[in-house]
């Protein structure tokens, strides 16, 4: 149904560093045996093979090469130690590295692809690449840090797969700078806009690792135990046995979903969006396991903490910083609790006073940080379930826009390898709700979709 039609590596253009090195911070260390990050932009625009080929892949082919220049990593490699004993991982840009562009093009149908109602979740690992297995140089393994993929669907529209491994940034740095970099740059057919934008903003990428101050040495201590694991990328998950679907909350859900907290939790005195979503959402996830013992569950929330002075981090990481700099605020409950009779509000209450301390007090949200690996193991260990968020309404893909408008669809394929997440961006409408994705087994979503429209009705 998909055919590959050609295989480009795209350079950066000219002007890029001849050499960038860069060791891994604590923040990077955490995701070196994470699964890469996968996700396919849809878009509306239909259009001939020949202007596919002829047109769009050139366009695109160059748009990438001048966003390479301005983020050379993501043309790079991880360098992985053969001997770990010795030497830690870094990350590394040489003149003549290059990035991976599949050209494709696929006979499935755009229109149910881009659906929102639950769809089988395999035909979507059609659209993103796979990253191409580490190459032993010696004292190190070479493993690409990113891969992207065009597929053309005649007549009806364009698909852009785009995978990297997490090492590369996190979603502020590769979805709200480079994406969105590139989808400007290939929109103006030049890298003028965004440079000007760069300026007029002060915000050229920094790549530079010192912005992270370590005295505590603790990407050693997390290099310590993920040594221990050896280095293998995770394969696509095919079959997945799964489903996917897109459900949406409007602006009224939100505002009831939030009264419904702060009648129950008054004390609060507000309650965002994102927190009466994802808490919502992971109520009626864990209320469609229909075997679910009572064991805590965890959910991890994301916290960017770029510009936040503390002990650890002084003077503040600056926000233009690319790489990776978030640490994590985490709600814990018992599955019991969470199903039962409020445990939305309780999930709720929770998740709103650890962000809330994250976000006003970083050396709360950064403290203990040597033993995240820890507490890691501990959790693996007793089994616990984490529901976890990919994506982010404040670094939304939806709107790169690369000539064509507006994404019609966004699918966090990596949904489908990690079985208990979704994905959270903006409504498609612009009318201030949100909408979110889910892959689960059939009748699992089938379970959650009744669940999660009976729960607004109330």
């Amino acid at each position: 149904m998909t055919t590959i039609l050609q295989t480009l590596q795209i350079s950066p253009a000219d002007g890029a560093a001849a050499e960038l090195t860069l060791p891994l911070t604590f923040f990077d260390m955490w995701w070196v045996h994470f699964h890469p990050i996968r996700r396919v932009l849809f878009y509306d625009h239909p259009c001939s093979t020949a202007e596919f080929l002829t047109t769009i892949v050139p366009n695109l082919e160059k748009s990438l090469s001048l966003t390479l220049k301005h983020f050379p990593p993501a043309a790079g490699n991880l360098l992985y130690p053969t001997d770990t004993a010795k030497n830690k991982p870094l990350l590394r840009y040489t003149a003549g590295d290059s990035l991976r562009l599949t050209v494709a093009e696929s006979g499935r149908d755009f229109d149910y692809l881009t659906a929102n109602h639950p769809r089988d979740a395999d035909p979507f690992w059609d659209f993103v690449p796979d990253l191409a297995p580490p190459v032993d140089a010696g004292a190190y393994l070479h493993a690409p840090l990113m891969a992207v993929q065009a597929t053309h669907f005649p007549g009806r529209g364009v698909a852009l797969g785009i995978a990297n491994l997490h090492l590369l940034g996190d979603g502020s740095a590769v979805n709200a700078s480079l994406i969105l970099g590139w989808a400007s740059i290939s929109k103006s057919a030049g890298d003028e806009d965004f440079l000007r934008a760069q300026q007029k903003l002060e915000s050229a990428p920094i790549f530079d690792r010192r912005v992270i101050k370590d005295a505590a040495g603790i990407d050693g201590i997390f290099w310590d135990e993920m040594r221990k694991t050896p280095f293998s990328p995770a394969p696509f998950p095919l079959p997945t046995n799964q489903v996917r679907a897109t459900f949406g909350l409007t602006r009224s859900d939100l505002e009831k979903l939030k009264n419904r907290v702060l009648v129950k939790k008054p004390g609060l005195n507000r309650v965002s969006s994102f927190v009466a979503a994802a808490c919502y959402v992971w109520s009626c996830v864990a209320r469609s396991e229909p075997d679910g013992d009572d064991a805590y569950e965890l959910f991890v929330a994301p916290v960017d903490v770029r510009g936040r002075r503390n002990a650890l981090i002084d003077p503040p990481v600056p926000g233009n910083y690319f790489g990776n700099c978030i640490a994590f605020a985490v709600v814990e409950i018992r599955h019991g609790e969470l199903v039962g009779e409020g445990g939305f509000e309780a999930a709720a209450e929770a998740a709103t006073e650890k962000i809330r301390n994250g976000v006003n007090d970083a050396a709360a949200l950064l403290k203990g940080a040597e033993d995240w690996m820890n507490e890691m193991k501990k959790c693996q260990e007793k089994k616990m379930k984490v529901f976890g968020v990919s994506g982010s309404p404040k670094f939304d893909l939806g709107i790169a826009d690369f000539g064509w408008g507006k994404a019609k669809k966004v699918e966090y394929v990596t949904l489908d390898g990690e079985n208990y997440s979704m994905s959270l961006a903006n409504a498609r409408d612009g009318g201030g709700g949100l909408e979110f994705g889910l892959s689960l087994p059939e009748k699992r979503m089938e379970a959650f979709t009744a669940i999660f429209a009976d729960g607004l009705n109330k």
